[in-house]
Formats: C-alpha cells, structure tokens, sequence
C-alpha cells in the first residue's frame, strides 16, 4: 500500500472507545479508499490503514455484538 499523507486530516474519536481516557480509538474519515486507524494517547505514533470495505465489516460485527472481549 503506497504511504498516505496524513498532515491535515481530520481525526474523530470512536463512538466504541470508552470514556476514561484509557482505550480511545480515533479514525479518519477523508480517504475513500482506506480507514487510518491510530490510539488518541499516541497521535504522532503508529497509524493502521484498513480496506474500506474490512473495517466497516468490523464496525458491523462490533455493532451486532458478534466480537467476544
């Protein structure tokens, strides 16, 4: 996958991370192509980049309770 500039994107904090500041997932919603993935206490850290198609197969198996914690 060629590297994606990430510089100006905007980020929004998961509607699934919890509310103590302990587990917060922020996505990227600017690319229609992929999902860039990154934990909001590291935000110059390490970002994962998803297909589109397999991360919003992931929000609905999340949604549906389909994934055990």
């Amino acid at each position: 996958m060629r590297s994606l500039d990430l510089s100006a994107v905007s980020w929004r904090k998961s509607s699934y991370s919890n509310s103590d500041g302990g587990a917060c997932v922020e996505v990227c919603d600017d690319f229609a192509a992929v999902v860039p993935v990154r934990d909001s206490k590291s935000p110059h850290g390490p970002v994962l980049a998803f297909e589109s198609a397999g991360w919003a197969s992931f929000v609905s198996a999340v949604k549906a309770g389909a994934l055990e914690v």
